[in-house]
């Protein structure tokens, strides 16, 4: 049917004539075929090439197509399309360039930002991992391969970020090794003493089986958290439970081991952290411990973080007509003041022996 459509209308002077994949059916072998059959039988017209993406092999597809001498290739940004979608323009570019060594009259550097802009118009997000403009496509997160590129760029391809206008990142988590650590400590002008590398590591480690990625903004709170901690455990929090709810007062059940001895206690208050001091308050009041008075309570967020970015609280108390600080670092915001109030009651404890 195609072919005799296009012999009873080639002498009506169409400038282009459109072959697509419509359904996303075809394999690279069968377009290289069915092309290369077209324009052999008509060699002096011009066809271009719609893919869809439905086999996942649009890009592949367009490789075949410009093999069997096609010119002109349909794409879309982020592959949008009906259903699967066409073939994207970012995977296409580069693999012409890179696989097929041709000369494109496209600015490299400027893929990223319109893919975000077609996000943005469309509402329809691409996955992190998605080829050339994926956000996690230049992210390194096993150590493994960061000490691969800190040992002589073992992992460099031609796909490099800057060729995209952007930046390799290290991310931190429980698969980093040093060389991750390193990394960012090198992109941050950071410079810690192995001691304080494997402290930073450790910490980075456990926080990453509860925060799937900490970024390199996360990481000047945990190495002031790090920096700042002392091996003091005169009370170690066993377990904290708080329930918020709107409309109504917070609550919090604990469990603490003081001088070997386990405790628990519950308190209430406006607002998680609230309940928390409430209920340790009162615990360790019985023992005869008062607490200092709370001064200035201030939560920091890595700008432009996530919505499981760290949470840095840093807490400003007085007792005895002396102030001092202490800081705490988790994903939780309300663990992080947690974290900080239970840093000043053992620093309290130890001043007292």
């Amino acid at each position: 049917y195609v072919m005799g459509l296009v012999e009873g209308t080639k002498n009506f002077g169409i400038g282009h004539y459109l072959l697509p994949d419509t359904l996303g059916l075809m394999s690279p072998d069968e377009v290289a075929a069915s092309l290369s059959d077209m324009m052999k039988s008509f060699p002096e017209l011009e066809f271009d090439f719609h893919p869809h993406n439905d086999y996942g092999l649009a890009t592949a597809n367009v490789m075949a197509a410009v093999n069997a001498g096609i010119n002109t290739i349909h794409c879309t940004i982020n592959c949008l399309g009906e259903r699967a979608g066409n073939a994207s323009l970012a995977e296409v570019a580069v693999a012409l360039k890179d696989k097929m060594g041709m000369q494109l009259s496209i600015d490299e550097t400027r893929i990223g930002l319109l893919s975000r802009m077609v996000e943005n118009f469309s509402g329809k997000w691409i996955a992190a991992n998605t080829p050339v403009v994926g956000a996690d496509v230049f992210t390194q997160t096993a150590g493994i391969h960061a000490d691969g590129d800190l040992k002589g760029d073992l992992y460099v391809t031609e796909l490099s970020p800057e060729r995209f206008a952007r930046k390799r990142v290290y991310a931190l988590g429980k698969m980093s090794g040093k060389a991750s650590l390193i990394n960012n400590l090198d992109e941050l002008g950071i410079s810690l003493s192995k001691d304080d590398q494997a402290k930073v590591l450790e910490r980075i480690v456990k926080l990453g089986d509860s925060k799937h990625i900490i970024t390199s903004e996360d990481l000047p709170f945990i190495i002031a958290d790090v920096m700042q901690s002392r091996d003091f455990h005169n009370i170690t929090l066993l377990n904290c439970y708080i329930n918020s709810g709107l409309n109504v007062e917070s609550t919090a059940s604990i469990r603490v081991e003081l001088e070997g001895k386990e405790l628990q206690g519950s308190g209430s208050g406006n607002g998680g952290f609230a309940a928390f001091f409430d209920a340790i308050e009162k615990l360790l009041k019985e023992g005869g411990f008062e607490m200092p008075a709370l001064l200035d309570y201030e939560v920091h967020i890595p700008r432009g973080g996530n919505i499981d970015a760290l949470t840095e609280c840093i807490i400003t108390w007085e007792w005895q007509e002396q102030e001092f600080k202490t800081r705490g670092v988790d994903s939780n915001q309300v663990l992080a003041g947690v974290k900080a109030a239970m840093r000043m009651i053992n620093l309290r404890m130890q001043a007292d022996k």
